[in-house]
């Protein structure tokens, strides 16, 4: 093939995404682009191919016959690209570099804090880099290096570590508790507004319902998909919420709503891919957050 025709990778990287995720939008926050400059990469794949890649439908893409012909070779190449840098890693010894951690915005901005304090101290030319999200980020294809999630993977080529539970319990302000009168049976705290999740609502009521706290849709008057927006909500004293106790520890202003509630086991496993498990830099990184969440 002449080398002028070959189109560029990053430009096909931006089309996989946008396929992947379905808008330009989104695609963009996947590859850490501006919606424009992602835009542009897409429309000058389509002009250097002379072909028309996407039609839109709505507010969504939609591709177009000669845009399937142009993706379906697509995935095999960037799972090689990913190899190589897997590889990559596999191949490097040093003590240096990056490693990008994933987890939710809750976990990143309490609970990692010391740990990454104790990284820094044993390995101080390590980069760390927080994905602060609350989706599964893809391991597979070195969107991170190492994930903490509350669901154990099933991917065969990765691996994973059971770190020890966490307790989600029910916490408000002491404003709060003292305005609605501090709840002395289950039955009380019906009087309570409770923040929810949008994404789960469903899940949270029927936990808490098997708990013993009847709850409905109805005592959730705020939700949002934003783990750490909801849990700002019950610091502001807008209702009840559920946490992990290490978070409402380090929360000065929320205490226990009721502490005859048993609370309910949030599962952590700490997971990485087979082969980065070999890289010297992430399985010292890895180690280390297991010793430190085992703490």
């Amino acid at each position: 093939m002449d080398d002028r025709l070959a189109p560029d990778w990053n430009q096909l990287r931006a089309l996989l995404a946008t396929v992947e995720t379905g808008s330009l939008s989104a695609a963009a926050r996947q590859l850490g682009l501006t919606q424009p400059t992602l835009g542009r990469q897409v429309a000058a794949l389509e002009k250097s191919l002379g072909v028309i890649l996407f039609e839109r439908a709505g507010r969504g893409l939609v591709l177009t016959q000669a845009g399937r012909e142009v993706v379906a070779p697509l995935g095999a190449m960037h799972e090689a690209a990913e190899r190589v840098g897997r590889i990559a890693s596999f191949q490097s010894g040093a003590m240096e570099g990056v490693v990008r951690i994933t987890a939710s915005n809750v976990y990143a901005a309490y609970i990692l804090p010391p740990v990454l304090e104790k990284i820094r101290s044993q390995a101080p030319g390590i980069v760390i880099d927080i994905v602060a999200s609350n989706a599964v980020e893809d391991l597979i294809r070195r969107r991170a290096d190492i994930a903490l999630r509350h669901v154990p993977p099933v991917e065969p080529e990765l691996i994973a570590r059971r770190c020890p539970d966490a307790t989600a319990r029910l916490y408000g302000t002491a404003r709060y508790l003292d305005r609605i009168g501090r709840p002395e049976r289950a039955e009380d705290l019906l009087k309570a507004d409770f923040i929810g999740f949008s994404d789960n609502n469903t899940a949270l009521i029927a936990e808490l319902n098997r708990r013993g706290i009847a709850v409905e849709a109805r005592h959730f008057p705020i939700i949002s998909a934003d783990v750490m927006v909801a849990w700002q909500f019950v610091q502001a004293g807008l209702g009840l919420g559920t946490m992990m106790q290490p978070v409402a520890a380090a929360t000065p202003l929320v205490e226990d709503a009721w502490p005859g509630f048993a609370g309910v086991p949030v599962p952590l496993w700490l997971t990485t891919h087979r082969e980065l498990r070999t890289s010297r830099r992430i399985r010292l990184v890895f180690d280390l957050l297991a010793a430190e969440l085992a703490g």
